[in-house]
């Protein structure tokens, strides 16, 4: 019976992965991997929503989840785009809470854009993205802009 349920919540996920092309960190970054950020000094509200308890539980269960699925489906190095997208995002937003990212993935080659608000955080993105098994080269377009203060 549990594999039965992480099967059918690995398929809803996979679903409402496959139905968003882009993954992103925060609802303020770009839509798609060509997008701008508006407003991207503004990220207090951005580390709110990231780092709230909610938050980091869903991005735990869409990890889980995820994980859960790869392990019934055997191989755990191959992963489609979606989980790619999926995976690199929650590991971003949950290490980088300020960030306003849009993560998308083709064949392991994961791009990522946007705004971070310090050169700590812009040199901690690849070595996370490259965290994720399946993860083969890593483009980043992100620019430092500074937060503006509260």
């Amino acid at each position: 019976m549990n594999k039965l349920t992480a099967f059918l919540l690995g398929s809803l996920l996979l679903t409402g992965a496959v139905a968003c092309d882009t993954a992103r960190t925060s609802a303020d970054a770009p839509s798609s991997v060509d997008g701008e950020v508006e407003d991207p000094q503004d990220v207090e509200e951005t580390r709110e929503d990231a780092s709230s308890e909610i938050r980091q539980e869903q991005l735990d269960s869409d990890i889980r989840a995820r994980e859960q699925r790869n392990d019934i489906a055997g191989d755990q190095t191959e992963r489609n785009d979606s989980d790619l997208e999926s995976e690199v995002r929650a590991k971003l937003e949950a290490n980088i809470p300020r960030a306003k990212l849009t993560v998308d993935a083709e064949e392991g080659v994961v791009g990522i854009v946007g705004t971070v608000t310090d050169q700590e955080e812009y040199d901690t993105i690849e070595p996370l993205a490259k965290e994720i098994l399946g993860v083969k080269e890593v483009n980043m377009d992100v620019k430092v802009v500074p937060a503006t203060e509260s």
